[in-house]
């Protein structure tokens, strides 16, 4: 198998990727049409980190995070880490010393199909990270892998430079050149929610405002008076 690291990659607009990490995970999921949500497995380690930004992939032997050290040379700030392993892993392939390296170059988070460790230093560091596994269990720096290559995280394709968003509903990728038609999408739904949010508070019911009873009628629910 060839391993290889692409240095280059094209990123989404950063006003487009702000935008998307506003409207946060479960806006975006449901304006792409219910798409790109990673397994929610994948959990923040802190319940305050938020992330958004285009993901620089990683594919690593389990156990192995030589391939994390080499990407962290090639990202921009603004980049999000995206690593999965070959294999099923919960090894904790990345903690504060890593982090101290990722934060020293702009790097903003990231997402591990695998196991972190040292969550309190890289909580303390307001470092965000949603991963598989917390694990005290150390790794090698001895196997290749690849850096920029398309890969499948946590269930979702990932390609490099597409965008990355995750709050504590989970994470999110959105194909970079979607990016701008989904931010507009998300702030119309916004506005949708907004306006519900308004006649909820106002005591309207759902079952009408959202014409629920011609659904419940076409189901056969029947309302009973006893």
């Amino acid at each position: 198998m060839k391993h290889q690291i692409v240095r280059t990659i094209q990123r989404a607009a950063a006003d487009v990727i702000q935008l998307l990490g506003e409207q946060g995970v479960a806006t975006i999921h449901e304006a792409q049409g219910r798409t790109g949500l990673l397994n929610p497995y994948l959990r923040p380690i802190y319940p305050a980190a938020k992330v958004a930004g285009s993901a620089v992939t990683v594919s690593c032997q389990p156990g192995d995070n030589l391939m994390i050290h080499a990407a962290v040379e090639i990202c921009q700030p603004g980049d999000v880490l995206v690593v999965t392993t070959t294999s099923e892993s919960t090894d904790g392939m990345f903690g504060e010393l890593l982090a101290t390296s990722c934060q020293a170059h702009g790097i903003r988070g990231l997402i591990i199909d695998a196991g972190v460790r040292d969550v309190a230093d890289l909580t303390a560091m307001d470092f965000p990270v949603w991963s598989k596994a917390i694990s005290a269990q150390g790794t090698v720096k001895a196997t290749p892998g690849s850096v920029n290559i398309e890969v499948v995280c946590a269930g979702a394709i990932v390609r490099p430079g597409d965008v990355i968003v995750g709050d504590l509903d989970g994470v999110v990728v959105i194909q970079r050149e979607l990016a701008a038609q989904v931010a507009q999408l998300g702030q119309r739904r916004l506005e949708k929610e907004a306006n519900s949010r308004a006649k909820l508070k106002a005591g309207e019911f759902g079952v009408d405002f959202y014409g629920l009873r011609a659904k419940l009628k076409e189901l056969g629910v029947e309302y009973i008076d006893e």
